[in-house]
């Protein structure tokens, strides 16, 4: 009976969590402390109290200090008077529709109320081959997915491969993986225009954490391991990532582990790379940095347990 029950249950609970997290967190998505540069004295404490806790205001010195805050992607937008009646908001699209949609919206119900007229300007657009800036979720995905993939048939080799020799297959390939998506996103496609040799780099991290965090549950958990991986990164990471609904729009708690988990880790590198001149890039490179190096000890680690607990045994 269990050998027809656990998997059925299984699938269940992949398929509940599949959907109820890419449809679920797609249903009412609701702006939190978003990320505003605001001019003028005034403005801050007036917008702040027309929208509340939808915003987060960061008041700038002038017209220039707001927009560089919003191209060191410090904020995701920037609004300053423009002439007597009326305001002018620059946005960066290559923060997503769902963000700068956001944006737009609470900006715009604030003029309204106002009786001001609103100018919006994209001031960091997205590349022509990204017109729906989807591309760092799809490269994400597919890196996680081939980590996760070369993660899982690892588990196999135990009987072929020592374990050394499976770290270097694990390294080897994930460099392998980062280095094509690289160069099939960037420059054959044009889709993710950052440069090259750090896009490499921040692939290759993202294959390597899910290929070593794969083998990782796989090793220890057995063979729920691999369905529990299947939640965790193809699941909860990229249904998490901020690449479909905009990180300050997702509910607590998927804000809270977004950029913890490798996939939302490497869409903030890539967004970064790709508009931001890298400015941000650090914090989710050690991310993704940790996720390999801890599970790739664990997995050394692996042996001598075993060989402790037999002991303790005998």
């Amino acid at each position: 009976m269990r050998s027809w029950l656990q998997p059925t249950l299984i699938a269940l609970v992949v398929v509940a969590a599949f959907i109820g997290c890419y449809v679920g967190l797609q249903r009412d998505p609701q702006p939190h402390q978003v990320p505003i540069a605001v001019t003028t004295p005034d403005l801050p404490g007036e917008i702040h109290q027309a929208l509340g806790d939808s915003v987060d205001i960061h008041p700038a010195a002038d017209t220039g200090a707001a927009r560089d805050a919003l191209e060191r992607h410090d904020v995701v937008a920037a609004l300053s008077t423009d002439g007597p009646d009326g305001l002018r908001l620059e946005i960066a699209g290559a923060d997503g529709a769902s963000t700068t949609s956001a944006v737009k919206s609470l900006v715009g119900t604030y003029a309204h109320d106002a009786g001001k007229h609103l100018t919006t300007e994209d001031v960091v657009p997205l590349t022509h081959f990204d017109a729906r800036g989807l591309a760092g979720f799809y490269v994400a995905f597919g890196v996680t997915l081939a980590g996760f993939v070369l993660g899982s048939n690892a588990l196999g080799l135990a009987g072929h491969l020592n374990l050394r020799h499976r770290f270097r297959l694990l390294a080897g390939a994930s460099v392998a993986i980062g280095t094509v998506a690289a160069i099939v996103a960037g420059p054959a496609l044009g889709a993710v225009p950052a440069p090259v040799v750090p896009l490499i780099l921040t692939l290759t991290l993202l294959a390597a954490a899910a290929a070593f965090t794969t083998k990782l549950l796989g090793t220890y958990l057995g063979p729920v391991g691999i369905p529990v991986a299947t939640l965790l990164l193809l699941t909860l990471g990229n249904a998490t990532s901020g690449a479909i609904i905009g990180a300050d729009l997702l509910p607590a708690a998927a804000r809270a582990v977004s950029a913890l988990l490798p996939p939302g880790a490497a869409v903030r590198a890539i967004t970064d790379l790709s508009y931001f001149n890298g400015a941000h890039v650090t914090g989710p490179a050690i991310t993704l940095a940790l996720w390999a190096a801890v599970a790739a000890l664990l997995l050394g680690l692996r042996p001598r347990l075993m060989r402790r607990r037999a002991a303790a045994a005998a």
